[in-house]
């Protein structure tokens, strides 16, 4: 069945930065906020957004996500015709095995698209933290009459050459693309967020293969060939949170934000829900001498002692006399008792035994690794 349009989510990514929490799964399905993977967002997005067919592009240790993704009911999008499809690297006589960039990864998939027939397609990551409406923007691509449109955010002048600059002109159209640049010249950081027209990019993939041009990265290789060749191509302000939770910091950061900023991303937005795969876990259990303060805290979790500012993902066991202040504590966790956490992340499954001490002294977020035994 012809779709007008389809997302194509690259999750594949090892998320090395994340360190620990990436050592078995690929970042996208790393927990985040409790209950939640941080694939969820983008998959909710494109729920929310009426897409109902979605690839998603996997390559990094996928076992987890994959089965956390499953046939997409949980988003809706479990249908007859198209729904979400797990797409995996294969052997490719011309290229090999892998995928080895952000517009490789699509061009190995073409004929996953071709059978879709879209008018457009829509590029995503699947490992960032924030809530749009693609719908939105497809319609101002339409009103553009653009060949490609790049979802920016405005960053921190001091910040912007962390990131790949859009430089536009008073229209929005995109007249240069700096990757990094040392002098950005504006502060219009690209969220990776991408629709193009798919006979356009469609034409720039096939040429590719006859002339064995590299157009193996949409930031490297793809935006700036189409710049250069005079392609229309429009920036889309986006004005709400966005986060990459790339590091360790910044997935700390997020996941206080969701305590400390709650209108930043609102999970009780009723129209605009994050969906996940929900765990089949009892409800959370407060003790008699327990005290919870502005904490998120999933089911499954048993609280005896003290927590502040944490987020516990489900089935969290915290003994008496414990306290657990700014931390983000991950699925399966078991704390003892007269433990002390202080801004920490704990990864699933890691046991802390009794009277513990987790804290830096300068006060920088101390990470335990998964199922690692933490002693006195």
């Amino acid at each position: 069945m012809k779709k007008e349009m389809l997302a194509m989510i690259l999750a594949g990514g090892q998320g090395s930065r994340l360190g620990v929490f990436t050592k078995r799964i690929a970042k996208p399905a790393v927990s985040f906020g409790g209950k939640y993977r941080i694939i969820d967002f983008v998959l909710s997005n494109c729920s929310n957004s009426g897409i109902d067919t979605v690839g998603v592009l996997t390559q990094y240790k996928p076992q987890i996500l994959n089965s956390h993704i499953g046939m997409g009911d949980h988003w809706d999008l479990d249908r007859v015709n198209g729904g979400v499809t797990i797409l995996q690297p294969y052997m490719n006589e011309k290229e090999g095995h892998w995928f080895n960039g952000t517009a490789n990864a699509i061009k190995k998939n073409m004929d996953f698209i071709d059978d879709y027939d879209p008018e457009y397609v829509l590029i995503l990551s699947g490992d960032h933290i924030y809530k749009m409406d693609y719908s939105k923007m497809l319609e101002f691509h339409k009103e553009k009459g653009a060949k490609a449109t790049i979802a920016v955010i405005e960053v921190p002048w001091d910040e912007a050459s962390r990131f790949g600059i859009m430089n536009t002109n008073e229209d929005g159209s995109i007249y240069e693309f700096e990757e990094k640049p040392k002098e950005p010249k504006s502060n219009l950081a690209s969220m990776g967020i991408y629709i193009f027209d798919w006979k356009t990019l469609r034409a720039y993939f096939k040429r590719a293969d006859e002339t064995g041009e590299c157009l193996d990265d949409f930031g490297h290789n793809v935006i700036p060939t189409m710049l250069e060749e005079g392609q229309s191509m429009f920036a889309y302000p986006f004005k709400g949170y966005w986060r990459d939770v790339g590091t360790i910091q910044s997935l700390w950061e997020a996941n206080m934000d969701l305590i400390n900023d709650p209108e930043s991303v609102d999970l009780n937005d009723p129209q605009w829900r994050i969906y996940t795969n929900t765990n089949d876990v009892p409800p959370q259990y407060i003790g008699p001498n327990a005290s919870v303060k502005k904490s998120l805290i999933a089911d499954g979790c048993r609280v005896y002692g003290t927590v502040r500012n944490t987020v516990l993902s489900h089935k969290v066991q915290i003994g008496e006399g414990s306290v657990v202040e700014d931390s983000v504590i991950m699925p399966n966790v078991k704390i003892g008792e007269n433990v002390v956490i202080k801004k920490a992340m704990i990864a699933e499954g890691a046991v802390i035994e009794d009277n513990a001490i987790i804290k830096d002294e300068n006060d920088e977020i101390s990470v335990v690794s998964e199922f690692e035994l933490v002693k006195a």
